[in-house]
């Protein structure tokens, strides 16, 4: 069980989005080690925003991948990544001796949603399709064709 909220905000003529905070709350049974388990969650928020607003394979008309590497592909940078704030609520797992639950799979799926959700808030629009680019939020806005 996860919840996430985002702060962002938008420029209107460019389209790029500036997360002000991200905040994960994420059940994760008796927390044996809670800086461990908050560096799990910001590790994966961390790849949610990526994948929410900047990864994806782009194909020229032949259907050949255009951003095959690392110089290509854009992956966040601490530039991108906000304040994160991680909540840890504790209820034990009784089907585990030490009352644990994984936490590092759980919070990568939340993001690309709560983004959404946060850009339509501000913007008034739904952008459905990952990433949610500059240019796609443009484009949902109305501003370009």
């Amino acid at each position: 069980m996860a919840a996430h909220i985002v702060d962002l905000e938008v420029d209107p003529e460019t389209g790029k989005v500036r997360i002000l905070r991200y905040t994960a709350a994420q059940d994760v049974g008796k927390a044996v080690h809670p800086a461990h388990i908050e560096g799990q969650i910001h590790g994966a928020v961390v790849q949610g925003i990526g994948r929410a607003l900047s990864e994806g394979y782009q194909f020229d008309e032949q259907g050949r991948l255009l951003n095959k590497s690392f110089l290509d592909y854009r992956m966040p940078t601490m530039v991108d990544v906000p304040p994160i704030e991680t909540v840890l609520v504790e209820v034990p797992n009784p089907g585990h001796p030490y009352g644990v639950r994984g936490v590092a799979e759980p919070p990568v799926t939340p993001p690309p949603a709560a983004i959404a959700i946060a850009l339509h808030r501000a913007l008034g629009v739904r952008l459905c399709e990952l990433p949610m680019s500059p240019e796609r939020i443009l484009r949902a806005m109305g501003s370009i064709e």
